[in-house]
Formats: structure tokens, C-alpha cells, sequence
């Protein structure tokens, strides 16, 4: 008789037995209910062969003694800035060792969430490079992502509360994009996502798969002052945004903007403002391109001058795609997962932006001698799928029309012009 077989039959007579009560089901369940397993841990993933074989502990070591440029290319960031985020979250992943085996490093958890975020490599693919058990990384990257967040976040993403930190970001805008007044601009983007479970159609988006939205407020040096990415694909910019705390505060005027104060060259107080799309409502605090047909050529000039500033958020958004790749795959993580993983993201491009600001330079967009717009290398490759732009019945405020009439005449004024802006609009 087979072996498969009787292991059959010893089931049923033990299931005999309990009908007869001769052994209870307890017993029944830890003599029968589990086959016993082949192996305690693979051989292949067992610490004596991630040691020889992995690629935390052969490759890359390799590359950082040999290839700097190739261990940039790997994990997307310098050994630096490895060593330094090892050395910040390392007591938070530190784990218990037992009398069964040791726990993983917490520089190899690193590693590993690095290769995933930066690749998009499946978990499949990366137990096999770094011998780590499937399920093991499953556990761990969002551990990792989530000790990221708690450490970096308060330093690295800070929305700035007092007027003279908006104020320093606006004389940024001014000195380099030639806006006044611009505290920043906002967009949205799309990060595929499988479809949850019993979710219905709350993360379909427009464009025909489920998604979670990030939403962005970028300063003039591509960092993101503020970040939401609990927006499921059914919702538009404006929903994500006017349900969020920026909004709030922006609207009632507790976010610290400076007081209105006259533009350079001018003597009439403008208010202070974000820079947006079509997607959201003209306010005062707000302002965004027209976006009639048949345009003047003031209003031209004014949409030239208002999306010159608004292209930071453009290639903020880029950039980090084209380095963190798992951004324009579909994430297989729940959306609880998938959403620590894109602060994560953030997080790692706002201190790459701080500390390494040139190994990025050369991915953004650029202007020549004659200013016109020389693309940028992340143009080049799969970029995030725009949001959908709902827009409702005038939701424009009168005053912020009136500020924006202002704006146009003064972009065409002799205080407020910039030479070579005529021959950007012909």
C-alpha cells in the first residue's frame, strides 16, 4: 500500500475514533491535520548561503568597495545615505533572537525594500537574489517602509506654519521661475494598485484600472512640502484636495501664508498663492491657467508665465518615478501597504533632493539660452498617470478672478514682463 494511502486511512480511522470518543478532536487535529514538513527552512535560504550567495552580502559589498556608480544604480542612493538610514532605523528593526536562528539583519531588510521600491522587482524574483524567504519579505518591507516614514518624516516633508518660511519659498519661486508670490504648486498623480478584495469600484479610476491618488504641494526645488496619498482612483484632484487639512487651513487662512504685499516693481498688495491645474477652483489662494479657447495674447503670456511655475510639481513628480520604478508598476501590496510604500517614496526623494540635489539635476527639465524647454530625462521613460480633471459648474471665486485679471496685466507690464516671454507664446 502506498504511503499517500495509508496516511489516508490512518485519517479515517482516526476520525472513527473520535465518533466513537475514544480520542478527542484536539488530539485528532495535532496527529493528522498537518503533514509534517520537509524542511524547516530551505536549503538555499538558510544564513550560510545568504551569506555566500546573497546580494546584500556578496554584490553589494563588491560594488560599494569596487563600483560606487553601479551601487547608486542598484539601491538609487549613495552608501552614505544606505549607512546613514541603517544607522537611524536600525533600533527599530532589530528583532529577538531565538534558540531556532538568528533574525535578519536590518541592513539586508534594507537592502532588499531599496532593490523592491527601486526596481519594482516582484518578491518572488528578490527571494532568490538575496535568499529570503517570500513570505519573510513580504512581513518586512512594509516594516521597513513604515520605520522610513517614522523617522524622516517630521525632518524631511515639513509644511511650512509661519510667514517667513512661505516667504523664503515665494523668493524662491520668484528667482528662479520669474513668479511672485508662488508658495508652491499642487498636482496629483496615479499608483496602480491590484484590485482589493470586496472593494467594488472604489479604486476604479477613468482610465480603466484601480488606483491609489498621491497629491502633492512642491516647492521650487522639487521637494514635496506636503503629501496625501489616501485618495482611492475614483476621486479627482479637486475631491482629494478640498476634503484635506491644506485646504482647510488654506481656506481659513491658519496655514501662515505672509500678509498681501505689493509684487516686485508694483505698489498694489496681491496675496500670497499655490500654483494649479484646471482641476481645481480659482481662489485667492489659488491660481491656475485659463482655459477658454481663442486666448489673447496677455492671457497666453500669463498661462506661459503661471505653467513655468507650475512645471516643478511636473518633474518632482518625474524624477521620483524614474528613480523609485515601483511607482509605474502595479503594486500587488493592500492599499494600507501600497500608501506607507509611496510615503516611503517620498520620504527618500525629499532627502535625496537635501543631500544629493545634482545626482537629479540631470533629469529635469532644463531651459537654453533662449529659455526654451530642453525635456527632461525622465520624459523619456513611463511616467504616473495623470488624475482626472472634474470640474463643476463655476466654481471660480470672483475676487480670485479679479486677482487673476491683475496677474495678467501686470505678467504684461513693463514691472512685471520678462524679456523673451513673447516668443514662448508665438
Amino acid at each position: 500500500m502506498s504511503q499517500r494511502r495509508q496516511h489516508q486511512q490512518n485519517i479515517m480511522v482516526a476520525f472513527m475514533a473520535i465518533q466513537s470518543h475514544f480520542m478527542t478532536e484536539e488530539e485528532f487535529n495535532a496527529l493528522y491535520d498537518k503533514r509534517p514538513r520537509k524542511f524547516w527552512v530551505k536549503p538555499w535560504l538558510t544564513e550560510q548561503h545568504r551569506l555566500l550567495f546573497g546580494q546584500y552580502n556578496r554584490l553589494m559589498t563588491q560594488l560599494r568597495l569596487e563600483d560606487e556608480a553601479s551601487f547608486i544604480n542598484f539601491i538609487r542612493m549613495p552608501p552614505q545615505l544606505f549607512d546613514e538610514i541603517l544607522q537611524r532605523i536600525e533600533h527599530r528593526m532589530n528583532k529577538r533572537a531565538t534558540n531556532f536562528r538568528r533574525p535578519l539583519e536590518a541592513g539586508l531588510k534594507i537592502a532588499v525594500t531599496l532593490r523592491h521600491i527601486a526596481s519594482g522587482d516582484k518578491y518572488s524574483s528578490l527571494q532568490y537574489n538575496f535568499r529570503c524567504g517570500r513570505s519573510t519579505i513580504t512581513k518586512f518591507v512594509p516594516e521597513v517602509c513604515r520605520a522610513i516614514v517614522d523617522e524622516f518624516k517630521d525632518e524631511v516633508i515639513s509644511c511650512p506654519t509661519t510667514s517667513e518660511e512661505w516667504r523664503k519659498i515665494s523668493d524662491e519661486f520668484y528667482r528662479r521661475w520669474n513668479v511672485p508670490h508662488a508658495c508652491g504648486a499642487i498636482d496629483g498623480k496615479h499608483v496602480s494598485i491590484r484590485c482589493p478584495p470586496n472593494s467594488g469600484s472604489m479604486f476604479y479610476n477613468y482610465k480603466g484600472f484601480y488606483s491609489i491618488v498621491l497629491l502633492g504641494l512642491v516647492d521650487a526645488d522639487y521637494k514635496f512640502l506636503w503629501v496625501d496619498c489616501g485618495g482611492n482612483g475614483a476621486m479627482s484632484d479637486a475631491q482629494i484636495y478640498n476634503a484635506s487639512e491644506l485646504k482647510y487651513h488654506l481656506q481659513e487662512g491658519t496655514i501662515g501664508l505672509p500678509n498681501p504685499e505689493p509684487l516686485p516693481n508694483d505698489d498694489k498688495d496681491m496675496p500670497y498663492y499655490i500654483l494649479g491645474d484646471d482641476a481645481f477652483g480659482l481662489r485667492t489662494y489659488l491660481m491656475k491657467p485659463y482655459s477658454q479657447r481663442y486666448m489673447t495674447r496677455e492671457q497666453l503670456v500669463y498661462n506661459y508665465r503661471i505653467s513655468r511655475g507650475r512645471r516643478v510639481v511636473e518633474n518632482a513628480f518625474g524624477i521620483m518615478a524614474s528613480r523609485w520604478q515601483i511607482l509605474l508598476t502595479q503594486m500587488m501590496q493592500t492599499p494600507d501597504n501600497v500608501r506607507i510604500i509611496i510615503e516611503a517614496c517620498v520620504i527618500l526623494h525629499n532627502l535625496l533632493r537635501m543631500k544629493f540635489p545634482s545626482m537629479q539635476n540631470t533629469q529635469l527639465d532644463s531651459e537654453d539660452s533662449e529659455h526654451n524647454i530642453v525635456p527632461g530625462a525622465w520624459r523619456a521613460t513611463a511616467n504616473m498617470h495623470e488624475v482626472d480633471q472634474v470640474r463643476g459648474h463655476n466654481v471660480d471665486a470672483t475676487r480670485a478672478k479679479r486677482q487673476r485679471e491683475y496677474l495678467r496685466l501686470y505678467f504684461n507690464s513693463t514691472a512685471g514682463s520678462v524679456p523673451w516671454q513673447d516668443n514662448m507664446i508665438s
